[in-house]
């Protein structure tokens, strides 16, 4: 907030020098001062406009109350979230590894200010939150305070059913305390500028049903949907599966389609519990974090993954 205000009373100090050279009786003097002090009194007035809407976006973002979602942590619903927390790893961990136990997001190279993933052990403030508070934070990307998450890739997640939301809430209780101190995120005035913009979009999801189930569990092309949906594949992989973005922030994905539907069910399976894949071909394991999807998947999960993307490459694209 110090920075907007900085910058606006800049901007205010810079169109007032424009008015007072323009009473000026040296005509270079008079048009090129004003045009030049008006130009950056515009500038700094439009880049704090927009740190404004940024910090409007990420203090005040549209989303309905937390729901009473609760879980019954039954030994049954801890171990299904603790398969689905490995898919949390990447962020909210130190070593890679269960437990979450948060970290300081280095991977984002551009001076947005401090990015962290918080601590979601008992050592962490998590026992100061309601099941759907967590939940919130999980499918819609909004805060226990009301405030809009960063990186948090909600836009997947909001996938999760109810169950599996309910599970992973069960297995972050559940975890032992690490005390690991992790910064609060803290966007700086340049952050606010690209979330201003949408440069740099917040995490907050406006449209999650008040209740979300998932198909019946098992090796078939609805399951494998759902799955896929909520496991962040179209990352990298593009929003239709058929290639990443070039210019995004993360890892450019081969079309997946086409490529399992050319590997039988045993290879693709095969591919992720190892990282080989057919060919021979050794994963990087920072572009394709295939440890992580073993960690997460059941065999039977994973041929519904791959049912799926068959039938995706049969019909040569996707929704």
């Amino acid at each position: 907030m110090i920075g907007i205000l900085i910058t606006i009373t800049v901007g205010l100090l810079f169109s007032l020098l424009a008015l007072r050279v323009r009473r000026s009786e040296r005509a270079l003097f008079k048009w090129a001062g004003s045009i030049l002090s008006g130009l950056l009194a515009v500038v700094l007035f439009l880049l704090g406009g927009i740190a404004l809407v940024g910090l409007i976006r990420i203090e005040a973002p549209a989303a309905r109350p937390a729901s009473n979602l609760q879980a019954n942590h039954s030994p049954e619903q801890i171990a299904r979230g603790e398969r689905l927390a490995h898919l949390c790893t990447t962020c909210h961990s130190s070593t890679g590894d269960l437990p979450l136990d948060g970290t300081v997001l280095n991977f984002i190279e551009a001076p947005f200010g401090t990015i962290a993933a918080p601590n979601l052990t008992a050592g962490g403030n998590l026992d100061q939150w309601t099941d759907g508070e967590i939940g919130r934070a999980i499918r819609e990307g909004i805060g226990r305070d009301g405030n809009a998450l960063v990186i948090m890739p909600s836009q997947y997640l909001r996938h999760l059913s109810d169950q599996d939301v309910e599970a992973l809430v069960a297995y972050l209780r559940s975890q032992p305390a690490v005390e690991h101190e992790v910064p609060e995120t803290r966007l700086n005035f340049l952050g606010l500028v690209a979330v201003g913009t949408g440069l740099f979009p917040t995490a907050v999801q406006s449209d999650v049903p008040e209740s979300t189930g998932a198909p019946p569990a098992g090796p078939t092309v609805d399951y494998g949907e759902y799955l896929v949906n909520f496991s962040m594949c179209r990352d990298c992989h593009g929003v239709n599966l058929m290639g990443g973005d070039p210019e995004g922030f993360v890892p450019v994905g081969p079309p997946l389609p086409p490529l399992v539907a050319a590997w039988s069910a045993e290879e693709f399976i095969t591919t992720i519990r190892t990282g080989v894949d057919p060919d021979g071909q050794l994963l990087d394991g920072e572009q394709m974090p295939w440890a992580t999807y073993s960690a997460t998947f059941t065999d039977d999960e994973l041929l519904a993954i791959y049912e799926y993307l068959r039938v995706l490459a049969a019909e040569g694209s996707v929704e």
